[in-house]
């Protein structure tokens, strides 16, 4: 990039190549952006940039030689190796602000463009809001997470591609591009759900959907690992939550059936689970649907059921808790207080 600063300005080249003028450009603006490779240029106030951007600031502090510089309509020009796109996004969004939505892919595109390049230019507020907005789908809550599973179960599918719209696959290499941790636990949970052979493949519908700020549809050698480890993770919980936390569960002293009665219900429960779930079987949505099957069993007394309901949340809070773990990153507080710093 081209870095630029005040000078005299009458021995400045003025041959800029033809370009095509982009949004924004207004006409009492200051500096020009160029991208390189497509030409589209924004005509733009040196200061609004400055004032959201340590990268800005700093570029147009340093002076440039004479003969380096380029006039275009008696404005500097800069040379960005970007996106016109994600440029034209970014800029806006300085001068307008921002509003992220989940309505289709285009959204996560579009949030895409504006988290790459305000990581690049440190423009943190845009930063944070994109974070924050990647985290409504992509939670480190486990009641925003049911609220989002709930969601993707209800919505209608747009454009034939169903919520949540952005396959998991470009949330996780967006991540790993602008070094946000908070969302990979749940990314790659979710991710989990898409056998390895379809991701390898490249070939869903939303790993197809062609746009400038696409990520990349690749797993990675560290992500292929880690995917490895969260699906075992998941395989495991649903075995030990079945035959373990169901299977052999027995009826609470202070039973009120007869302890026969309702650690033969458990049993029963248990049967019907193990012959229910795949291998596309989420445990965390699996455990809530069971425990309100459960808990809805007369033939269970209302004591033991009510116990069970209490351990059933604990434990789900629990497997949520040590999500992060599973893949050797830090503790979901942690990570919020690296990604979202208050």
């Amino acid at each position: 990039m081209v870095t630029v600063g005040s000078r005299n300005t009458t021995s400045a080249k003025t041959n800029v190549p033809s370009l095509e003028k982009g949004d924004p450009w207004f006409d009492d603006g200051n500096i020009v952006l160029l991208t390189e490779e497509s030409k589209v240029a924004f005509k733009v106030h040196r200061g609004v940039l400055a004032r959201h951007s340590e990268v800005f600031e700093s570029m147009f502090a340093i002076p440039q030689p004479d003969a380096d510089l380029e006039l275009y309509e008696g404005c500097q020009v800069v040379h960005m190796y970007d996106i016109p796109t994600e440029l034209s996004d970014l800029v806006v969004a300085l001068y307008d602000g921002v509003v992220f939505q989940t309505r289709n892919i285009v959204d996560f595109f579009y949030l895409a463009g504006i988290l790459r390049l305000s990581t690049k230019y440190f423009i943190s507020h845009l930063r944070t809001k994109a974070i924050l907005h990647l985290t409504q789908t992509w939670c480190y809550a486990l009641d925003a997470h049911d609220r989002m599973i709930q969601r993707a179960l209800q919505s209608p599918i747009t454009d034939d591609i169903t919520f949540p719209y952005a396959h998991p696959l470009h949330v996780l290499n967006l991540a790993r591009e602008v070094n946000v941790q908070i969302v990979i636990p749940s990314v790659l949970y979710y991710l989990t759900l898409y056998p390895l052979a379809d991701i390898l493949r490249g070939d869903h519908p939303k790993l197809l959907c062609e746009h400038p700020s696409r990520p990349s549809c690749q797993l990675s050698s560290i992500d292929l690992k880690d995917y490895t480890l969260m699906f075992q993770h998941r395989w495991d919980l649903m075995l030990r939550f079945v035959h373990e936390f169901f299977g052999e569960r027995s009826a609470d002293m202070t039973c009120l059936n007869g302890q026969a009665s309702c650690t033969n219900g458990f049993a029963r429960h248990a049967n019907r689970l193990s012959r229910s779930w795949r291998s596309r079987t989420s445990p965390l949505h699996y455990m809530m649907q069971a425990t309100q099957e459960l808990v809805s069993d007369v033939n269970i007394c209302f004591v033991c059921r009510k116990i069970f309901e209490r351990d059933a949340i604990a434990l789900r809070q629990k497997v949520w808790d040590e999500l992060p773990t599973v893949i050797g990153l830090p503790t979901w507080e942690e990570l919020k207080e690296m990604d979202l710093p208050v």
